[in-house]
């Protein structure tokens, strides 16, 4: 193997390494957010799909990482847990918790969108052809569930405010 294939595969193993961890932190994010969203049915009900996803797309990971002779980093992945609950709890105290929480999971899927599309050409350059598939189903969940969040930011909004008119609990 080149220098330059050893180059280029070390940085696409660390970028799966990167994303496993990424995963685990979205699964400890949106756990801690369902756990506090009692006036958000939908919402909850989505999040749970998407935290299955996201273990699954973990799962993904792993996978590859192993028919690379690779494998996660366990440093990584509790580093990033951490602070998936950190974020999480970051928001805990504004009473337009549920608000704040669906600008900051927008941006987060996007960043795991601009990750996978990475990673897929990164696959592509290092000629991980078996990643295509898997990666092209994690980015697509990810882009869906962006789109969902897009489409429910307005009547999340708006039922925060009806639930504040109404002098109900209006953040969760």
């Amino acid at each position: 193997m080149s220098e330059a294939s050893k180059i280029g595969r070390t940085i696409y193993v660390t970028g799966l390494r990167n994303q496993h961890a990424v995963e685990n932190q979205a699964v400890e994010l949106l756990e801690r957010q369902v756990g506090r969203l009692e006036n958000y049915p939908e919402m909850v009900e989505r999040m749970k799909q998407h935290i299955e996803e996201s273990r699954t797309q973990a799962q993904r990971i792993e996978e590859l990482l192993s028919g690379l002779g690779e494998s996660h980093s366990a440093l990584k992945d509790t580093v990033m847990s951490f602070m998936g609950n950190m974020a999480a709890l970051a928001h805990t105290p504004a009473s337009d918790e549920v608000v704040k929480n669906s600008f900051a999971n927008y941006a987060f899927e996007h960043y795991e969108i601009a990750s996978y599309k990475s990673l897929l050409t990164l696959a592509e350059a290092v000629g991980h052809s078996a990643a295509s598939s898997p990666l092209h189903q994690s980015l697509r969940e990810e882009e869906m569930m962006a789109e969902w969040i897009e489409q429910h930011l307005a009547p999340t909004t708006l039922k925060f405010l009806k639930l504040s008119e109404a002098g109900r609990k209006a953040g969760v």
